[in-house]
C-alpha cells in the first residue's frame, strides 16, 4: 500500500459516521421514436466532499460542478450560465435526485499511483504528497489538508 492509499484509508475510517453526498453523471437523453428526451443525471454513488476532493469507498475523485436538484420551471434568465445551471438542476430532478439535494457532476477519477508534479489537484511535489486547493492557490501537504477538511465535515461551524 502506498502513502496516498494509507492516508486515504485513515481518512475513510475517520469519516465513517460523517454525511456523504451524491455523485452523478449527466446522460444525454436518448431518442424515443425520433423525439429527443431531456438529459438527466444518474446516480453513481456517494462520497465524502472534502473541498477539491471527493472520497469514495474505493477511490478518490476531483470535484467538478455541484448542483441542487430542482423541478423544471419556465423562467427568464439574464445570463446563459444561469440557464445552464437551471437545466442541470432539472436534469438532476429528472434523474431521481430528491428536490433540494445536492449532486456532484463532472468529477473525474484520480489515480494515486500516477501522481507527479503536474497532476492536479493531487500531486507529488518535492517528494511530498500535496493537494492544490484552488486554481490560483498553492499546494498544501495532503495529510494537513485532509485533517482540516475532515474536521470541518465532522464538526461543522455553527449555522453552516
Amino acid at each position: 500500500m502506498s502513502a496516498v492509499d494509507d492516508l486515504l484509508a485513515a481518512a475513510r475510517e475517520r469519516l465513517a459516521d460523517a454525511p456523504r453526498e451524491r455523485i452523478g453523471e449527466l446522460q444525454e437523453g436518448r431518442r424515443l421514436l425520433g423525439i429527443p428526451r431531456a438529459p438527466r443525471i444518474v446516480d453513481r454513488g456517494r462520497a465524502w466532499h472534502l473541498g477539491v476532493l471527493l472520497l469514495t469507498d474505493g477511490g478518490v475523485l476531483a470535484t467538478g460542478d455541484i448542483v441542487r436538484s430542482r423541478a423544471e420551471v419556465r423562467r427568464g434568465f439574464a445570463a446563459e450560465s444561469q440557464r445552464r445551471r437551471a437545466e442541470l438542476s432539472a436534469a438532476a430532478h429528472r434523474g431521481g435526485v430528491p428536490e433540494g439535494e445536492t449532486v456532484h457532476i463532472g468529477w473525474r477519477a484520480l489515480d494515486p499511483a500516477a501522481l507527479d508534479a503536474r497532476t492536479a489537484p493531487l500531486a507529488l511535489r518535492d517528494g511530498a504528497l500535496s493537494v492544490r486547493w484552488s486554481a490560483q492557490g498553492g499546494y498544501l501537504p495532503l495529510a494537513r489538508y485532509l485533517d482540516e477538511r475532515i474536521d470541518l465535515l465532522v464538526h461543522p461551524p455553527e449555522r453552516a
